[in-house]
């Protein structure tokens, strides 16, 4: 069993069917397991962190992780005294344990501890939706064309622009959000780019990849390559770019700095996931149980994302088998 494969198609969705942004997003079958795989799926599926392996978890975490909100939202509810630990009112930054009682709005909250294996959703992202639970315009959000991810415990792993196509990860996994996006990993981000007009000059590209100075610090593609051109006639030109960080429409601006105008922007991987080559547009995959063991193995977590001291029992898909 591998990762979804990688590819380096920069036009992968010329020729592909035009999607409504409007349409429900179709759930795709990438994969089909043998039954060593599923055996071996099913007991990877049964594994739990034991309960003694957790002595404390943070309240706004918690809350996150068993679908209040996210943690931001959290933060307000207790910042706003809705929160009580055992009666009492909870702080900022307090830690719970199994025996605590937790209240919301005088609700029970039964606290989902992270103590199975993590899911991971890959969608391709067409142009025209956000990435968001709440737009006051009422716009497409790829959270309502996707049902599954009507269970608020599913965050995006980083976001990609209205007019971005492309990768979208989602997770119910906070801990593998925050490794995926915190500048201090940088986890890389590689991109297919169309520009309309002249090519990128050499001493452009250098400069691309050595640092330019952009309105919010120095910015820089830890790679950019030319993909050949077949039409000799065309004036599009396609790159293709990694960067390690996601701040705000960051490839744009790279390229607008040199007058360039991309016409056309999709995300094809995020560290070590790529996206599927027979993922259409407008369809969702949510990786089996041995593609996301052998994700979570590469960067070293254990099976609910995290890296945490405490859990450190992380998952050995050898010793599963």
């Amino acid at each position: 069993m591998t990762l979804i494969k990688k590819h380096t198609g920069h036009n992968m969705k010329l020729n592909q069917k035009s999607y409504s942004s409007s349409t429900k997003a179709k759930k795709n079958r990438l994969t089909t397991l043998n039954e060593k795989e599923k055996s071996l799926a099913k007991r990877i599926r049964k594994t739990r962190i034991p309960k003694d392996d957790f002595k404390e978890l943070r309240i706004s975490k918690a809350l996150a992780m068993s679908g209040v909100g996210s943690r931001r939202y959290c933060d307000t509810l207790i910042e706003a005294k809705s929160v009580t630990i055992n009666g009492k009112l909870a702080k900022l930054g307090q830690t719970i344990t199994f025996q605590d009682r937790i209240q919301v709005n005088s609700n029970i909250i039964k606290i989902k501890w992270p103590d199975r294996l993590i899911r991971i959703i890959v969608y391709h992202k067409l142009e025209g939706e956000l990435v968001t639970r709440n737009d006051k315009e009422n716009r497409p959000s790829v959270f309502d064309k996707i049902s599954i991810l009507k269970n608020k415990r599913f965050i995006s792993i980083g976001r990609l622009d209205f007019n971005t196509s492309g990768l979208l990860i989602f997770t119910n996994s906070g801990s593998l959000t925050n490794y995926f996006t915190h500048p201090r990993y940088e986890v890389e981000r590689k991109y297919s780019v169309r520009i309309y007009g002249k090519e990128l000059t050499h001493s452009q590209i250098i400069e691309l990849k050595t640092g330019i100075k952009l309105e919010d610090g120095i910015a820089k593609f830890l790679d950019i390559v030319k993909i050949p051109n077949t039409n000799l006639d065309s004036k599009n030109h396609w790159y293709n770019v990694i960067i390690t960080e996601g701040r705000n429409r960051e490839v744009r601006r790279m390229f607008e700095y040199f007058g360039a105008t991309i016409s056309r922007l999709i995300r094809i991987g995020f560290g070590p996931i790529a996206l599927p080559p027979r993922l259409k547009r407008g369809q969702y995959y949510e990786l089996n149980e041995l593609e996301v063991a052998e994700i979570i193995k590469k960067l070293g977590l254990n099976i609910s994302g995290t890296c945490d001291s405490k859990t450190e029992r992380k998952i050995n898909v050898n010793k599963v088998r």
